[in-house]
Protein backbone atom coordinates (compact mmCIF):
# COMPACT_ATOMS: atom_id res chain seq x y z
CA UNK A 1 0.00 0.00 0.00
CA UNK A 2 2.78 2.47 1.06
CA UNK A 3 4.56 2.13 -2.75
CA UNK A 4 1.10 2.29 -4.66
CA UNK A 5 1.15 5.47 -2.11
CA UNK A 6 4.35 7.09 -3.26
CA UNK A 7 4.29 5.88 -6.64
CA UNK A 8 0.61 7.90 -6.57
CA UNK A 9 2.48 10.84 -5.25
CA UNK A 10 5.69 10.77 -6.75
CA UNK A 11 3.52 11.16 -10.42
CA UNK A 12 1.33 14.34 -9.04
CA UNK A 13 4.37 16.19 -7.87
CA UNK A 14 6.80 15.66 -10.46
CA UNK A 15 6.57 18.53 -12.91
CA UNK A 16 5.80 17.30 -16.82
CA UNK A 17 7.53 19.50 -19.07
CA UNK A 18 6.24 20.35 -22.91
CA UNK A 19 8.47 18.26 -25.01
CA UNK A 20 9.41 20.50 -27.84
CA UNK A 21 10.90 20.04 -31.36
CA UNK A 22 11.93 22.40 -33.63
CA UNK A 23 13.86 21.83 -36.96
CA UNK A 24 17.24 22.39 -38.11
CA UNK A 25 16.68 23.94 -41.47
CA UNK A 26 20.26 23.36 -42.51
CA UNK A 27 20.52 19.70 -41.26
CA UNK A 28 17.31 19.34 -42.62
CA UNK A 29 18.36 20.35 -46.34
CA UNK A 30 21.72 18.36 -46.03
CA UNK A 31 19.70 15.46 -44.89
CA UNK A 32 17.53 15.63 -48.27
CA UNK A 33 20.11 15.99 -50.62
CA UNK A 34 21.60 12.77 -49.56
CA UNK A 35 18.59 10.72 -50.75
CA UNK A 36 19.59 12.12 -54.03
CA UNK A 37 23.47 10.62 -53.85
CA UNK A 38 24.21 8.53 -57.10
CA UNK A 39 21.60 10.26 -59.25
CA UNK A 40 22.46 10.76 -62.99
CA UNK A 41 23.62 13.92 -64.44
CA UNK A 42 21.94 15.97 -66.99
CA UNK A 43 22.91 19.18 -68.29
CA UNK A 44 19.69 21.55 -67.58
CA UNK A 45 18.49 19.06 -65.12
CA UNK A 46 15.86 19.75 -62.73
CA UNK A 47 14.74 16.51 -61.45
CA UNK A 48 15.56 13.17 -60.07
CA UNK A 49 15.73 11.83 -63.44
CA UNK A 50 18.57 13.96 -63.83
CA UNK A 51 20.19 17.25 -62.44
CA UNK A 52 22.82 19.68 -63.33
CA UNK A 53 24.54 21.62 -59.99
CA UNK A 54 22.22 24.45 -59.97
CA UNK A 55 19.24 22.29 -60.93
CA UNK A 56 20.35 19.86 -57.59
CA UNK A 57 20.60 22.75 -55.37
CA UNK A 58 17.23 24.20 -56.19
CA UNK A 59 15.63 21.21 -56.32
CA UNK A 60 16.57 20.25 -53.07
CA UNK A 61 15.80 23.28 -51.07
CA UNK A 62 12.32 23.76 -52.12
CA UNK A 63 12.03 19.50 -51.46
CA UNK A 64 13.23 20.18 -48.30
CA UNK A 65 11.12 21.29 -45.04
CA UNK A 66 12.39 25.11 -45.98
CA UNK A 67 10.12 24.53 -49.38
CA UNK A 68 12.89 27.98 -50.67
CA UNK A 69 12.50 28.97 -54.24
CA UNK A 70 16.00 29.40 -55.08
CA UNK A 71 17.65 31.09 -58.41
CA UNK A 72 17.84 28.32 -61.32
CA UNK A 73 21.61 29.31 -61.91
CA UNK A 74 24.23 28.86 -59.58
CA UNK A 75 25.79 32.51 -60.77
CA UNK A 76 22.41 33.47 -59.53
CA UNK A 77 22.22 31.40 -56.40
CA UNK A 78 25.68 32.87 -55.43
CA UNK A 79 23.94 36.85 -55.10
CA UNK A 80 21.54 35.57 -52.35
CA UNK A 81 22.23 34.68 -49.36
CA UNK A 82 24.71 36.26 -46.97
CA UNK A 83 28.44 34.95 -47.69
CA UNK A 84 30.26 32.68 -44.72
CA UNK A 85 33.83 31.88 -44.45
CA UNK A 86 34.66 28.55 -44.48
CA UNK A 87 35.81 27.55 -40.76
CA UNK A 88 31.75 28.94 -40.24
CA UNK A 89 30.04 26.86 -42.56
CA UNK A 90 27.41 24.74 -41.45
CA UNK A 91 25.07 22.07 -42.64
CA UNK A 92 22.77 23.35 -45.79
CA UNK A 93 24.94 25.93 -46.69
CA UNK A 94 25.55 26.52 -50.12
CA UNK A 95 29.43 26.29 -51.61
CA UNK A 96 29.99 27.88 -54.90
CA UNK A 97 33.05 26.67 -57.27
CA UNK A 98 34.59 27.81 -60.58
CA UNK A 99 35.00 25.10 -62.96
CA UNK A 100 34.72 26.43 -65.66
CA UNK A 101 37.51 28.71 -68.16
CA UNK A 102 36.64 32.01 -66.14
CA UNK A 103 38.68 32.19 -63.32
CA UNK A 104 37.09 33.14 -60.14
CA UNK A 105 33.34 33.25 -62.32
CA UNK A 106 31.04 31.47 -60.13
CA UNK A 107 30.31 28.15 -62.71
CA UNK A 108 29.21 25.32 -60.20
CA UNK A 109 27.12 24.97 -56.42
CA UNK A 110 26.69 22.27 -54.35
CA UNK A 111 25.30 22.05 -50.50
CA UNK A 112 27.36 21.81 -47.29
CA UNK A 113 26.82 18.84 -45.73
CA UNK A 114 29.78 18.70 -42.67
CA UNK A 115 33.09 17.55 -41.83
CA UNK A 116 34.57 19.31 -44.99
CA UNK A 117 32.50 17.58 -47.46
CA UNK A 118 29.87 18.50 -49.78
CA UNK A 119 27.15 16.88 -52.11
CA UNK A 120 26.33 18.19 -55.74
CA UNK A 121 25.57 16.99 -59.18
CA UNK A 122 29.14 16.93 -60.85
CA UNK A 123 29.21 15.41 -64.25
CA UNK A 124 29.84 12.33 -62.58
CA UNK A 125 26.33 12.41 -60.95
CA UNK A 126 25.26 13.62 -57.30
CA UNK A 127 28.07 12.43 -55.33
CA UNK A 128 29.58 13.53 -51.87
CA UNK A 129 33.02 15.11 -52.12
CA UNK A 130 35.97 16.08 -50.06
CA UNK A 131 36.05 20.04 -50.28
CA UNK A 132 39.71 19.32 -49.49
CA UNK A 133 40.35 17.37 -52.41
CA UNK A 134 42.74 19.37 -54.82
CA UNK A 135 40.52 20.04 -57.73
CA UNK A 136 38.24 21.58 -55.42
CA UNK A 137 40.27 23.34 -53.05
CA UNK A 138 41.67 25.24 -56.28
CA UNK A 139 38.61 25.82 -57.26
CA UNK A 140 36.75 27.43 -54.19
CA UNK A 141 35.01 30.76 -54.47
CA UNK A 142 32.71 31.23 -51.48
CA UNK A 143 30.02 29.97 -49.35
CA UNK A 144 26.22 31.74 -48.82
CA UNK A 145 24.06 30.77 -45.71
CA UNK A 146 20.29 31.13 -47.19
CA UNK A 147 18.23 29.42 -44.92
CA UNK A 148 16.75 32.39 -42.80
Amino acid sequence: MAAIFAFTAAILLVPFSKASASINYGDEVAATAQIYNGAKFKMGGTTPKGFDASGFTKYVYKDAATKMTIPRTSADQYKIGKSVKLKDLQQGDLVFYATGEKKGKVSFVAIYIGNGKFIGSTSKGVKIVKMSDKYWKDRYVGAKHIIK
